[in-house]
């Protein structure tokens, strides 16, 4: 028998409507996940400050009633019977048939005067025919984990008792979309287990402003430690369905928490259209371009990111406490253009990241080979592969297409923005420390460089597979090679006394590298985001008005267009730049490199040739330390330090160890601190400690000296290498004879550890050859090192090496 009325609206199990303040999270079979969620943080978040706009739900009871008592399963069933939805022409004709099945059955009485009368209360606190957003949840109630999101319908800025009448009847009528039915025919789901849930919730304007997404996790590495937000300008519907390019931001939530601002990033998006309201028109909401104006400003102002990230703070935490596991939220938010108030419009659990599994080591392998095209130094363990891509001159790089690979004579830092883009990258010149080799580990990408041939032997739109798994050579054989990428899993890993750090330079890839085991960052290099995110010459920005170089002049007016002082665009991307690195890796210490281009690279930055001498051997010219406090670059150096001192004073990121390199003696190194402390960054104030490289002869026979001025020291193995026996490590020439296991090169590192352990001085070393050389990572705890930074592919590897030695 049917409950009556009364009996209906005294039981909250029996009734056809309930206000959103009186559900919670353990209703969801009542109205739903969208609306329960709703109602929880109605009631326990709105008192933390979180604003949540009111209204009320329809019930999973109200829909079940209305089709028993309109006698709609029996004709519904009869039309699914023959349903077959992978017929798209059939699914499409029975859904029309359900629908309309559903919208000319009426509302029984007493469910239209329960709706009415929950508008009625809305319209009784905002004003007659208020306006509000109608949206369907459903729910099931031996289904509670099944996900139905985005199956059914949503309306906005309906108004006045019929308008809202309509939209629940035709949200009623939405669980019959094809999407709909197809899903819970496929999954083997009832069609009448499933109930739907209306919620009608108070518009928030965001029409006359901004909306968008946020979720509180990065969507795409599962770094649990970030807030990403993004923002369009409308309604939200926009941004929900993929249908503008909306801006990004990037937070960092446990500094947050302390009271700092950790804006790691901020994208602008294209933003082209809005959602608003079709005043006098046929429908309820219509889309119109955006001035090209506001597509160039942010969405959001800072004050707001923060304060929408403290809220997805709270919402994770409430949720993660209720559910009692973590729980990572997918959370829909909107700015209301007449109060110009923020609002949280829905909340859900994430659901992807939050599953991923974690804790998976790669390696790669090839199932059987070819012709071996070409041959060179091995660079990561990886194997690449595609058509291939002959390029000898840098401005015909934009003919480069995505997934090839590229095959040059060298790269420099102009080559960066393709060799991203590339499966693998083949070079003519070069031994394993040259750019090309740093950047391709940096990126992940396999490389073979050094080959000699390699642009007259491969040619454009060959298919060829690109091999580094198989030792120190590296072979280009013909053919796509079908090749195995096996996974391990990382569990019960041993720990080491001797410190495991990584060398990262792209911070776009900082969140997923921290996932391997480390102890931190042994090298974070600056050039990466000068050459890649900034582009520009410190002083260009800073002289911009003063460039003669009109190209130069023009792209840097459009990279800065956001910024009347083109210097502050070099202190925001490169704060952002290391924060992102720094975040990630948090609280473990972090050691950034301050800027080391030389001359000739420092010049190939935009405008940079107005700035910079020619030198006829800019490896060990003006480089480094000199350059911070000489008269010439002072100013560039003194962005940097602005940059680094955003990130640990506002950012809250004081696991940033600043690295001074290419110091020649102990009286530079006082030079260049003094010229930091000029911009507040004070060796000892606020637990700042500065290192320096250990690369020069210099540094060896001086670092009892050395060890007065800094806090630590870290070995470049490259350039002590280059130094001591007297090459060009960027010579194919005379590659063959670069190698970190010579005796003078061991005997000099030998002697840095035994001064740096007399001192107290911290000393690591972040150069090549442990991420190469087994032998060598033995010989440097066998020392005594304190800290071996290593490339992250080969960071598992020699983790293992390390346990064994220390193990004896």
């Amino acid at each position: 028998m049917l409950p009556t009325t009364a009996t209906a609206l005294n039981s909250k199990t029996k009734a056809f409507v309930l206000q959103f303040r009186d559900v919670g999270i353990t209703d969801i079979p009542l109205v739903g996940g969208k609306n329960a969620s709703l109602g929880e943080m109605l009631q326990q978040l709105t008192p933390k400050g979180i604003s949540v706009p009111d209204g009320f739900a329809t019930t999973a009871h109200a829909y079940r009633y209305f089709v028993e008592i309109a006698g709609l399963e029996e004709k519904l069933r009869r039309l699914f019977a023959d349903l077959d939805v992978e017929d798209v022409l059939s699914l499409r004709q029975v859904g029309k048939q359900a629908r309309s099945l559903v919208l000319q059955t009426p509302f029984p009485d007493e469910l239209q005067e329960a709706i009415v009368a929950g508008y009625q209360k809305l319209c009784d606190r905002y004003g007659p025919d208020t306006d509000v957003a109608v949206r369907s949840s459903a729910t099931a109630e031996d289904l509670p984990d099944a996900s139905f999101a985005g199956q059914q319908e949503t309306y906005l800025n309906v108004h006045g008792v019929q308008g809202v009448l309509d939209a629940c009847h035709k949200c009623f009528a939405s669980i019959f979309t094809d999407r709909a039915i197809s899903y819970r025919q496929i999954k083997g789901f009832d069609h009448f287990n499933v109930a739907l849930s209306v919620g009608v919730q108070k518009m928030v304007r965001s029409d006359l402003a901004t909306s968008g997404v946020m979720f509180s996790i990065d969507t795409e590495t599962g770094f649990k430690d970030a807030a990403l937000i993004t923002a369009a300008y409308g309604l939200g519907e926009n941004v929900v369905q993929g249908a503008v390019n909306p801006d990004e931001y990037l937070v960092f939530k446990p500094t947050l928490k302390q009271g700092f601002q950790p804006i790691l990033e901020k994208r602008l998006g294209t933003k082209e259209i809005k959602m608003v309201y079709d005043l006098g028109g046929s429908k309820f909401t219509k889309n119109v371009s955006v001035p090209p104006e506001q597509r160039h400003q942010f969405a959001l102002s800072d004050a707001e990111i923060l304060t929408l990230a403290r809220w997805a703070c709270e919402i994770e935490d409430h949720y993660s406490n209720v559910r009692r596991i973590y729980t990572p939220m997918d959370i829909e938010w909107a700015k209301d253009g007449v109060t110009n108030e923020l609002f949280i419009v829905q909340a859900r659990p994430e659901t992807v990241q939050s599953q991923k599994i974690q804790n998976i080591l790669r390696s790669y392998e090839l199932q059987h080979k070819s012709n071996v095209l070409v041959k060179g130094r091995a660079v990561g363990e990886m194997i690449g592969q595609g058509k291939a891509r002959v390029i000898l001159d840098v401005h015909k790089i934009d003919q480069f297409q995505a997934g090839e690979v590229l095959v040059t004579n060298r790269t420099d830092p102009d080559w960066e923005p393709i060799m991203k883009r590339a499966s693998a990258i083949v070079t003519n010149q070069g031994g394993r420390t040259c750019h090309a080799a740093i950047i391709a580990r940096e990126m992940g990408i396999p490389a073979i460089v050094g080959c000699g041939n390699a642009t007259t032997v491969l040619q454009t739109g060959q298919e060829v597979t690109v091999s580094c798994a198989e030792g120190e050579e590296g072979r280009v054989y013909s053919g796509l090679l079908p090749f195995e990428i096996k996974q391990v899993a990382l569990e019960n890993l041993p720990r080491t006394r001797t410190n495991i750090l990584m060398n990262v330079g792209n911070p776009e890839e900082a969140f997923s590298l921290s996932a391997i085991p480390n102890d931190g960052v042994g090298l974070a290099r600056m050039e990466f985001i000068i050459a890649n995110q900034i582009q520009a010459h410190p002083l260009a920005l800073l002289h911009f008005d003063q460039l003669e170089d009109e190209l130069a002049r023009y792209k840097i007016a459009e990279l800065t267009a956001q910024y009347e002082d083109k210097a502050q665009f070099f202190v925001d991307k490169l704060a952002q730049g290391i924060g992102t690195i720094a975040a990630a890796f948090y609280p473990k210490p972090v050691i950034v490199r301050l800027s080391d281009f030389k001359s000739n690279e420092y010049a190939n930055l935009l405008g940079g040739r107005q700035f910079e001498p020619e030198e006829e051997n800019p490896m060990i010219g003006w480089r480094g330390a000199s350059r911070y406090y000489d008269d010439r670059y002072r100013d560039g150096f003194a962005l940097e330090c602005q940059a680094m001192k955003r990130v640990r004073d506002e950012m809250g990121l004081t696991n940033v160890i600043l690295m001074v390199p290419f110091c020649r003696t102990p009286e530079e190194g006082e030079a260049v601190l003094a010229e930091m402390a000029k911009h507040g960054l004070v060796r000892g104030e606020n637990g700042l400690q500065v290192y320096v490289m250990c690369e020069l002869p210099s540094n060896v026979t001086l670092a009892d000296e050395f060890s007065e001025v800094f806090d630590g020291f870290s070995i470049g193995s490259n350039d002590l290498t280059q130094l001591t026996l007297g090459l060009d490590r960027d010579s194919s020439l005379v590659a063959r004879l670069f190698d970190e296991r010579n005796k003078a090169v061991k005997r000099m590192i030998a002697k840095a550890i035994v001064t740096a352990k007399q001192h107290n001085r911290k000393i690591g070393i972040c150069g090549q050859a442990p991420s190469d050389y087994p032998e060598f990572a033995r010989f440097l705890v066998e020392q005594g090192i304190d800290s071996i930074s290593l490339n992250p592919d080969s960071v598992l590897k020699t983790l293992l090496a390390i346990a064994a030695v220390e193990a004896g």
